[in-house]
């Protein structure tokens, strides 16, 4: 009998070799779950089959829906007058209205908040002014006392007969009771979770999550960021970034919010009320461009859009992210820049949330400043930003951070600026930031003692897989 289960055993860790083999993935993501399968019995097999199968393509999503939610919607309006974006950054803008039909919107006033009491105080305020639509679009909408102040507000909106539209994502609210989200669809709020997750369809579902934040009131206001609805979200030593903007780029929220919309409820919703016309609300030449990445599409969007502008920055690359696992290709690029004179520096929290990322990120981290970047660690809090700014004329904010998880796993959102001006504020966001940073030390990561050197080797090893 022991016999039989042995070679039963050996027969299944084959055949899951092979399908992983054949998936064709990237090499590194491929190594690391044909080592975790053969050198983990039993746990690995079970490890991959809840959350390495790749489950994620067009039976996620409708493609012909889809195109007739963007085009029905967004056609109408898309002509703009006297829309310009400089030269350089042609390439970015079109790259990313070919992969998603993600276009860029002039006419933008962008507010910038670097706490989350600044963002939540503004974020009511502009919830109490909502006559029409209020759509959410959260990865993590905890139960606690800031989640039931944001709900007692869209309760009370929706009372006034406010459309009020709420997504979550199932496995980022995993701890929040039903009871929660249930008293507000019984105050007529849709709330949907975002792929609910059930045992016998987990291993379908669990892998690919809802990571965004984005907000769009009246279709007229709108908000983008790394900050969730949590309380620990507003604590001091917390560092988020989410911007506010007012113009154009309302569009491009409003549209991703639909599709995901539709993605969970399977209602098209194209009505033009909720693209309001924003003729002569704000003129200026602050161009913004939304952009969604997901896995379910053939190429990683934001990641090859961030590629390119890595590839064409000449002066500097200023990036904040609180994860620092990057695939082959950016890791290659960010030293590509360095050997062309480029001044890179990446900023990370001195001390993650995750030990296994930690653990992971220290020989990237350990790689990345050995070539040359200019790493900084965070040392007042948790850094949570994602926020770019390259060369005074382009500047990034979403929910993507920079890891395998959020290039090709995630449903992510960034909103792209193309203005000066406004990349000039970005940079002095990160330059404050750099002043409560401590340098990454080279040298003491080299003395550091063998078995933990190898330990994070072998979590880089595995890095693919987090």
């Amino acid at each position: 009998m022991d016999v039989a289960l042995v070679i039963a055993y050996e027969f299944v860790k084959i055949v899951a070799m092979l399908h992983v083999l054949m998936d064709n993935r990237q090499p590194a993501k491929t190594m690391a779950w044909m080592l975790v399968i053969y050198f983990v019995p039993v746990v690995g097999l079970i490890f991959y089959f809840f959350f390495g199968q790749n489950t994620r393509r067009e039976r996620l999503m409708s493609e012909r829906s889809l195109n007739q939610l963007t085009k029905r919607a967004m056609l109408e309006f898309v002509e703009q007058r006297d829309l310009q974006v400089a030269d350089e950054h042609r390439p970015t803008v079109d790259l990313f209205v070919n992969q998603g039909f993600c276009l860029p919107f002039k006419d933008n006033n962008v507010e910038i908040f670097t706490h989350g009491r600044t963002f939540f105080a503004d974020l009511l305020r502009a919830l109490g002014t909502a006559t029409q639509s209020i759509h959410l679009d959260f990865y993590i909408f905890e139960d606690d006392a800031l989640g039931n102040l944001v709900a007692d507000v869209l309760i009370d909106k929706a009372r006034q007969g406010v459309e009020v539209r709420l997504i979550y994502d199932d496995v980022g609210c995993w701890n929040v009771r039903r009871g929660f989200f249930e008293r507000m669809r019984q105050e007529g709020i849709e709330a949907c979770p975002f792929m609910p997750v059930r045992f016998r369809s987990f291993t379908s579902k669990v892998n690919y999550r809802n990571h965004r934040k984005i907000i769009v009131i009246d279709g007229v206001i709108g908000y983008i960021g790394g900050i969730n609805v949590a309380l620990r979200y507003a604590n001091a030593g917390w560092r988020d970034t989410m911007v506010r903007i007012e113009g154009g780029g309302v569009y491009g929220l409003q549209r991703a919010f639909l599709v995901d919309w539709y993605f969970v409820d399977r209602t098209l919703i194209s009505n033009r009320k909720y693209y309001p016309s924003l003729k002569g609300y704000c003129v200026n030449d602050c161009v913004a461009q939304v952009v969604t990445s997901t896995p379910v599409t053939p190429s990683p969007e934001i990641m090859q859009g961030l590629l390119g502008v890595i590839m064409r920055a000449r002066r500097y690359i200023y990036i904040q992210t609180p994860y620092f696992i990057p695939n082959e290709t950016i890791l290659v690029a960010l030293k590509t820049a360095v050997l062309a004179g480029v001044d890179v520096r990446i900023m990370v929290p001195k001390r993650c949330d995750s030990r296994f990322v930690q653990w992971a990120g220290q020989s990237y981290l350990a790689d990345i400043a050995a070539a040359g970047v200019k790493v900084l660690c965070y040392a007042e809090g948790f850094l949570h930003s994602k926020l770019w700014v390259v060369d005074d004329t382009l500047s990034s904010c979403g929910s993507t951070n920079v890891d395998f998880r959020s290039f090709e796993n995630n449903f992510e959102a960034n909103v792209f600026f193309y203005d000066q001006d406004l990349a000039m504020r970005f940079k002095s966001v990160f330059e404050t930031d750099e002043q409560r940073c401590v340098p990454y030390d080279v040298a003491k990561e080299k003395r550091r003692k063998f078995g933990i050197r190898l330990w994070e080797s072998l979590m880089r090893l595995l890095s693919p897989l987090f």
